[in-house]
Parts: C-alpha cells; structure tokens; sequence
C-alpha cells in the first residue's frame, strides 16, 4: 500500500522483457512516429505556405495536422525512450502531462472532425453562402472552440483523477499514462465525480457523432440530385478523405472503449490502444493528401522554391 503523497513516479507497463524485443518496438514506433512528423509537418507546411491552400477546408486540415502531432508525441516518444532504456518509469509530473494532454488532443479532435463535416456540409449543400457562413473570423471561432473544448474536457478529468487518492500500487497497466489505469490505483471509492465527467465527455462524443451523420445525410442527399455521375464523384471525392478519417476515428475509439470485457485482455488492450492512439495520426495525413491535388500542387512548389535557394 502506498500513499498518494508519497508517490513520485509511476512503472508503465511494457511491451516485451526480452531485450530484442523491445528494440524492435522502438525501431516501429519511431518509424511511425517519423512518419506522422513527417506526414503532419508536409500539411502544414504547405497550407502555411501556399496562399491557394489558404480556405476554411485547408485551415482546419492545418489543425487538424497539429492536433495528430500534439496526440502521438504526448505518447510514443516516452514508450520509445523507456523501450531503449529497458526501463518502465515515468515521473509524476510525465504521467500528469499524458492524463492532461492526450484527452485535450482527442477532445479537441473530435470536435475539429465535426467542424469540418459543417464545411463540407455548406460547400456542398449551401455553396453560395459558403464565403458567409465559413469567413475568416466565423473558421477561427470555430477552431478555437474546438482547441477550448477539449482542454476544459481534459483540465476537469485531470484535477478530478489527481485530487482521489491513491494506494493501491504505482504500476499502470498501459504504456502511457491514461485516465481510467490511473483510477484503478484509487483507494477511494468515490466514483460518482468522474462518472458524472465522463456523461459529459459521452454526451459531447455522442453530439459530435450525430451532428457528422446528419451533416453526411443532408450530404448525400445533395450528390444524389446531381444529374451527371461525374459529378457525383468529383463533388463526393472532397468529402472522402474526412469520411475515412472519421471513420476510422470513431470505429477505434468505440472498440477501445466500448469492446466487451469477455474479450478483454493485456495483449488485446495494448494492440486496441495503440490502434487507438497511434496509428490514426501517422495515417491521416496520408488519406488526406493521396488525391489531393492542391496539396501535392503546393508541395512541389515548396520543393521547387527550396531546390532553387540552395542553388
């Protein structure tokens, strides 16, 4: 038994004992962590650069870029050094940052995804309202009420994990710090706070869900009237790229979180979470700018304008 006052780190839990093993781990992950930087770090790089990207589409794809960096690097790169160090700490102060920061990217997130099925929902079904509607003050509010969302969701689920005290042991059973392992380190029985937290987390989820689909069905429904089958697809093909982010957003957070206990185990946990927390930021750069013209346009661009200075 220990104290929570006493406790000045905590032992994560880790992918393998065997030496090789966990080297392997490292070399994955920061092969995918490279690439999320690099992925992410291409997106904003050109939307900040080429006045063309500069639109209500780009401008959240920019944030949304930033969201996916701010969300693997809370996690991986602290897994990665303790797989090379063949250790399992992390300070107090490290898992109170991941318990702060990861929910605020994924809150954040999810909120920026419904923001940006409303752009797409007026560019398609309200086109000549879409310069009114989506100006430059009216994406920038909604940018900032998503980025606000998510830190006032994370602030009041971190001051309420924090403030319970914990004695049950040091040892989390995830390879970072998460709201729900650090509960079960709890010697308070007092649930009823962060159950009435996590209601509203699920009730924001839930209303950000709803408003995508309704968004999408109003969506579909404006494709549908389009005469030529062309032009089905060309103005269907802009919502793609957010419907496959949104899906797999959705699809990995709901296995994580609402997968039946019968199947639950160690192994599965790890492999669900890190589907969950790590492999959406590395692959959403990559769904946005495999047919995205004006992005590869504005890259080659950027490549050009830099291959002339060096010369």
């Amino acid at each position: 038994m220990v104290n929570s006052s006493s406790i000045t780190e905590f032992l994560l839990l880790t992918f393998s004992d065997t030496r090789e093993l966990q080297l392997l781990h490292f070399t994955l992950f920061l092969g995918i962590y490279l690439a999320a930087l690099l992925g992410n770090g291409i997106i904003i790089t050109a939307v900040a650069c080429d006045h063309r990207l500069h639109t209500p589409m780009y401008f959240f794809l920019l944030n949304l870029a930033l969201l996916d960096l701010g969300c693997i690097s809370t996690t991986l790169p602290k897994a990665m050094a303790n797989s090379l160090r063949d250790t399992r700490v992390i300070s107090y102060a490290g898992c109170a940052a991941q318990i702060l920061l990861l929910p605020f990217f994924i809150t954040a997130e999810c909120c920026l995804l419904t923001v940006m099925a409303y752009d797409r929902y007026v560019a398609i079904c309200q086109p000549l309202h879409y310069g009114t509607l989506l100006g430059s003050r009216a994406c920038a509010t909604m940018a900032a009420a998503a980025w606000g969302s998510g830190f006032i969701n994370a602030l009041l689920h971190t001051a309420n994990t924090f403030s319970l005290p914990l004695c049950q042991s040091n040892a989390v059973d995830q390879f970072f710090c998460e709201i729900p392992q650090i509960l079960k380190l709890s010697c308070s029985d007092s649930y009823m706070r962060e159950a009435g937290l996590l209601v509203v987390s699920g009730c924001l989820a839930f209303g950000c869900f709803v408003f995508i689909v309704l968004s999408y069905a109003q969506i579909f429904r404006t494709v549908l009237r389009i005469p030529s089958e062309q032009g089905q697809h060309k103005t269907f093909s802009t919502c793609l790229p957010h419907l496959v982010v949104v899906s797999l957003f959705v699809s990995t957070s709901m296995f994580s979180y609402l997968k039946p206990p019968s199947i639950s185990s160690p192994c599965l946990d790890l492999f669900v979470t890190v589907l969950y927390v790590v492999v959406p930021p590395a692959v959403n750069p990559l769904i946005y700018s495999m047919r995205n013209k004006m992005l590869k346009k504005a890259l080659q661009k950027i490549l050009e304008q830099t291959l002339v200075q060096d010369h």
